[in-house]
């Protein structure tokens, strides 16, 4: 519902760092109802380090004299800035945690708090936004680990469930989605996908996602001749395998949400995913769990969810229920529309 009145818009600065689904999703849902302004700081990595450090600090400055509001994806060096610029200038701030920023994994390298100059700089914006969005409980509870401070909202990713439908017939196929790189063959459990398809070699198995690095080639050498590999796919052709894809794998090291399996649940994939971080939040009855690293026990899983025709219908109306774009529009607009205390 709009607002009416003589009320004016208010001015919203969305900042991240790179175009993502996310971020488009909350830029589409504010400007619904506000006056919106967006910087992605990628835009600017051609340039060299001291000009583009300059453009960006002004891009931010700009914005944020702008606006009556910055709204921040990621705890990292550009909403750092925007909190402080905010801060000096009496402009509220909303930062959206996803995850990496508030992580210490020191076995697999992972977490922003594993860099004490990114770690200090996560903590001033918890201290200081007005408000911080959690994109899970399990998100929520590790920021309050780092601050026992109140405004921390668990705000959980919205999915398009009118994009993302069955459509199709399924097929006895398992699929896993994400970016392919070095450090997501342990972070995500690709190595584990590819166990569990040498174990069930009769079954097809796909690793989907965008190409980061030369890791994709190690994968191949290591995969057995049932994984098909689908680099770097259009949004129509992600979609596709969605549709045909009866089971879905989650094997990741630790997860703060999961949108990739949000989606695939969407598409009443019947999901199989790993006890660790926020993917049984996401998953609740819906699917089957497995401990982390185990193929064995992720192989056992796929066969019964294969076998499972109810758990992929269940999946879609969880989706629906818990996380859809207008549950999470409705909730950050409230946010916004709270006075400052």
């Amino acid at each position: 519902m709009g607002l009416h009145g003589n009320e004016q818009q208010k001015k919203i600065f969305l900042i991240s760092p790179s175009p993502s689904t996310f971020t488009q999703r909350d830029w589409e849902a504010l400007r619904q109802e506000y006056l919106v302004r967006e910087t992605i700081i990628s835009n600017y990595q051609r340039k060299n380090g001291l000009k583009r450090s300059l453009l960006i600090t002004f891009e931010i400055l700009r914005g944020v004299l702008w606006a009556d509001l910055t709204y921040s994806w990621f705890a990292h060096n550009h909403s750092y800035l925007a909190v402080m610029l905010a801060n000096l200038l009496g402009k509220r701030t909303i930062v959206v945690i996803g995850g990496y920023e508030v992580a210490r994994e020191p076995e697999i390298g992972y977490g922003a708090l594993l860099d004490p100059k990114l770690a200090k700089r996560v903590n001033y914006i918890i201290q200081n936004a007005d408000h911080i969005l959690a994109v899970s409980e399990f998100n929520r509870r590790e920021i309050l680990n780092l601050s026992e401070r109140r405004h921390v909202a668990v705000v959980y990713n919205g999915i398009d469930c009118a994009q993302f439908n069955p459509g199709e017939e399924k097929e006895a196929l398992i699929i896993t989605v994400c970016q392919i790189n070095r450090n997501n063959i342990t972070l995500k459990g690709l190595d584990t996908f590819i166990r569990a398809a040498r174990r069930l070699p009769d079954l097809r198995f796909a690793i989907i996602g965008r190409v980061l690095d030369g890791s994709i080639e190690d994968l191949r050498r290591s995969a057995p001749q049932n994984v098909t590999f689908v680099p770097s796919p259009s949004q129509d052709e992600l979609l596709r395998w969605y549709r045909r894809a009866k089971v879905y794998c989650q094997l990741s090291y630790r997860e703060s949400f999961g949108v990739a399996l949000a989606e695939a649940m969407s598409c009443e994939c019947v999901p199989v995913v790993t006890d660790r971080g926020a993917l049984l939040e996401v998953v609740g009855d819906t699917g089957f769990v497995v401990p982390y690293g185990d193929a064995d026990a992720t192989a056992a899983a796929i066969v019964k969810a294969l076998q499972s025709d109810a758990r992929g219908r269940a999946a879609r109306t969880r989706v629906q229920r818990e996380f859809s774009l207008e549950e999470r529009r409705q909730k950050i607009q409230g946010i916004i529309e709270e006075k400052p205390v």
